[in-house]
């Protein structure tokens, strides 16, 4: 997948640990670490706000497109 949760920066940016978080947001810390390692295929709005609002940050603050890159690193679709 070519989006990725920069979570770990936030947390590192507003010295905060991941079980604080979870705390905050009233999600499971499992749920929030699937999203930390990037593992999640989903995210619901509720969370993304919830994420947002602890975090004092903008959606795009967490989420970011890389483009998928081929075997030969080009980007795919070049």
């Amino acid at each position: 997948m070519s989006i990725y949760v920069n979570l770990d920066l936030m947390l590192v940016k507003r010295k905060m640990q991941l079980t604080e978080l979870a705390e905050r947001v009233g999600i499971t810390l499992a749920n929030l670490s699937i999203l930390k390692t990037n593992k999640a295929r989903a995210v619901r709005f509720s969370t993304l706000d919830a994420l947002c609002r602890e975090l004092d940050c903008q959606p795009g603050d967490l989420l970011e497109y890389r483009p998928h890159q081929s075997k030969d690193g080009e980007a795919a679709g070049s």
